[in-house]
């Protein structure tokens, strides 16, 4: 059973809180959430989203989804980590290509800015895609993690 981590700051918590219902509903996936556990509007979205960008870097979950506001701010602070590729999705076509072809494992949302509908289909596109893992999409990767490696310090 896939692992998938959700967390989410005061302008994500109730998207999160209804994917949570849903997921769960579908008895497909472990869900562990990293919060909010409750709406605060004075919380800050790295407190929110370093604990699943930690999880993901240590390879506790399988996939993540991070919510705030806009969805930019949970994007920034996931990529700081080792291992992790986070990208702000808006539509289903880069929720499941970002997966098969850049081996994406944290899905970012705006919470403020997407419907639920809109959501849900971007949410199962993204949980349902699979990292194609050869040639020149694997040669690509490669070229990210070198870069990570390069760059970010442990």
């Amino acid at each position: 059973m896939l692992k998938i981590g959700l967390a989410a700051d005061h302008g994500g918590y109730d998207l999160k809180e209804e994917l949570k219902t849903s997921l769960l509903d579908a008895s497909l996936y472990e869900i562990i959430d990293f919060g909010a556990s409750s709406y605060d509007k004075d919380d800050d979205y790295p407190d929110k989203i370093i604990p699943l960008a930690e999880a993901m870097s240590s390879g506790k979950i399988d996939k993540g989804i991070a919510i705030c506001g806009s969805g930019v701010g949970a994007s920034i602070v996931a990529n700081k980590f080792t291992g992790v590729r986070a990208a702000l999705i808006t539509e289903t076509y880069s929720a499941h290509q970002g997966v098969e072809h850049d081996d994406m494992n944290i899905l970012c949302l705006g919470g403020r800015v997407l419907g639920t509908a809109l959501v849900t289909e971007i949410v199962n596109a993204f949980l349902k895609a699979k990292y194609i893992g050869e040639g020149r999409f694997e040669r690509r990767l490669q070229k990210l993690i070198q870069t990570e490696e390069n760059n970010l310090k442990k």
